[in-house]
């Protein structure tokens, strides 16, 4: 059966070039520093792994970690070619479990939205579990408010040379649903390939109580630190206690 990205991966940073994972990326380290992280870190759901690269080649020692094959072998493949040695591994953010305690977990770009509501609380005492006393757990969600006003109901595409892109969000009672349709060249032909996502609207509250529930100390900021509560994301920076 077909699993998210498992044709997206191959296409995924290419097609969201227009997101600046350099200034993103640098908004992590510039904030890992501020509060005296550690060095080692680990990126849960790193997809093809652009934020664990960036902060390997600024002095971390990251492992990536995602549940698609298809995303841990292209983000294998990206960080080969850029001659860094990032072991990624596979992860399920639902029950993370890792071989040691790290300084840091960071975990970018919608992850948490895959998991449904019922499970946060169980998946954030995980994740409490891989880190050192007083490490950080950095995520980030597509806000409430960014995926009922603008993705629910809404088709969006992107048309490139080799590649076209098309989603159509369907809102759900607590979730958005999408549907993935990717066209590819293939020599003169294009391949049609689908695949589903599910992302959960998660609230500032119902977070914040699982948090707590995981024993984490949290703070809350909007995309790059913006303030606001219409951001279209929402940081959490949270403390182990």
């Amino acid at each position: 059966m077909t699993q998210a990205y498992d044709y997206l991966a191959e296409w995924f940073e290419f097609l969201n070039d227009d997101c600046d994972y350099s200034t993103w990326s640098q908004y992590f380290i510039d904030g890992l520093k501020r509060r005296n992280a550690g060095k080692r870190g680990f990126e849960l759901g790193c997809g093809s792994g652009a934020f664990s690269r960036a902060l390997r080649k600024a002095g971390y020692e990251m492992t990536g970690g995602d549940i698609s094959d298809a995303m841990l072998s292209k983000a294998a493949r990206l960080a080969k070619a850029e001659g860094l040695n990032i072991p990624f591994v596979k992860a399920d953010a639902a029950h993370l479990k890792t071989l040691e305690r790290y300084d840091f977990i960071l975990c970018a770009n919608d992850c948490i939205n895959y998991l449904p509501q019922d499970k946060l609380a169980s998946a954030f005492r995980h994740i409490a579990g891989c880190l050192k006393k007083g490490g950080l757990f950095w995520f980030d969600v597509s806000s409430e408010y960014k995926l009922t006003q603008k993705v629910a109901n809404n088709m969006f595409g992107d048309d490139r040379e080799n590649v076209t892109y098309l989603e159509f969000n369907t809102l759900k009672e607590d979730r958005v649903e999408t549907d993935v349709t990717l066209f590819v060249r293939e020599g003169e032909l294009f391949r049609r390939y689908d695949e589903k996502h599910t992302r959960y609207i998660h609230t500032e509250e119902g977070i914040l109580t699982a948090l707590k529930a995981a024993g984490f100390r949290a703070e809350t900021e909007g995309h790059l630190g913006e303030s606001g509560q219409k951001s279209d994301r929402r940081n959490y920076i949270c403390e182990k206690a």
